[in-house]
């Protein structure tokens, strides 16, 4: 088998996957039974699509997509950083 044949096919089934992690995050954020779970699986949605955003800049070898990726990875942590601070103080901006 080829080396390129390989390459494609390990990168579909990594999609596959990334994919599927997609769906149990979003069925963890809609059914969470506490909002730090649905934080949690918001987190973990973000990371699955920043990362299948990278399988797809790999796939089709363009460097927009890694700035994408990059883009998601801030945006995640900063809205990750505001949720946790809400749920602990119950607000953002402190006075």
């Amino acid at each position: 088998m080829n080396a390129t044949v390989l390459f494609d096919w390990a990168a579909w089934f990594a999609q596959v996957c990334l994919m599927g992690a997609i769906a149990c995050a979003a069925v963890r954020l809609i059914h969470g039974p506490s909002a730090q779970d649905r934080v949690l699986a918001l987190d973990a949605l973000y990371v699955n699509g920043m990362l299948s955003i990278l399988m797809l800049g790999i796939r089709s070898t363009s460097t927009i997509y890694f700035d994408m990726a990059v883009l998601i990875a801030l945006f995640a942590f900063i809205g990750s950083m505001a949720l946790s601070k809400f749920l602990l103080r119950g607000e953002v901006i402190e006075p």
